[in-house]
């Protein structure tokens, strides 16, 4: 019996001998560690390699090699990629294109002695039918009149200032056969006297030769401008 003890307590010693070559040290975190340890700052261990806990310890301080991983590790959560998005192509938006307005402009000339008596500014029936057809019949197709230009016009028979204020005459004359008929707005009336002549005569002729060579500077000119849409 006391044989087998012998032998019994020989193997033992000799187990934890082996184990204790075995062990590595430990170095705690800090000098304040709830480990117990040594000059060196390695963790006593006692023969079977458990660490030397002080009476503070809390699973906080656990250290690996001592308590093994007493906190499971926390896994690591990592968001997926997105992968990128093409970009948008932007819509351009649409133009809104506005038609441009259809004018209706045109001028007309009421020449010769059929529009103005000789050395007179009075209109004649058959100058008032042709205002009616040539003026009057287009300004009502324009929907906005922006304005309408009446020029008179005379010949180079007698003195510029007698000229000049009976092609004002003339232009008023028109101007207010117009305005009678209801076309009371943007109307301008203007003299040129003799200065803007389409006729030359030259001065061989005689006064009633002249008279009639010089019939087409007698006119007045009517401009209408505007739009009919």
């Amino acid at each position: 019996m006391f044989i087998k003890l012998a032998i019994g307590l020989v193997i033992g010693s000799a187990a934890v001998g082996t184990l204790a070559q075995t062990i590595t040290d430990i170095q705690a975190k800090t000098g304040d560690s709830a480990y117990a340890q040594d000059g060196r700052g390695v963790i006593l261990r006692n023969p079977y390699g458990l660490c030397w806990r002080t009476g503070y310890w809390t699973g906080a301080n656990a250290v690996a090699g001592c308590d093994g991983q007493l906190i499971p590790p926390v896994a690591k959560i990592t968001a997926p990629e997105v992968p990128a998005l093409p970009p948008i192509a932007s819509t351009p938006a649409p133009v809104v294109t506005t038609p441009a307005p259809i004018r209706c402009n045109f001028t007309v000339t009421l020449v010769n002695d059929q529009t103005f008596v000789f050395n007179k500014a009075v209109l004649g029936n058959a100058a008032k039918r042709r205002i009616d057809a040539e003026v009057l019949n287009k300004l009502a197709t324009c929907t906005r009149i922006e304005s309408v230009m009446i020029t008179g016009h005379t010949d180079s028979i007698g003195t510029q200032q007698y000229n000049q204020k009976l092609s004002e005459k003339r232009a008023g004359t028109v101007a207010a056969y117009l305005k009678s008929k209801g076309i009371a707005s943007n109307i301008q009336a203007f003299g040129a006297g003799e200065s803007q002549p389409i006729m030359d005569c030259g001065d061989r002729v005689g006064r009633k030769q002249l008279v009639e060579c010089l019939a087409p500077n007698r006119r007045v000119v009517i401009e209408v401008k505007g739009t009919s849409n």
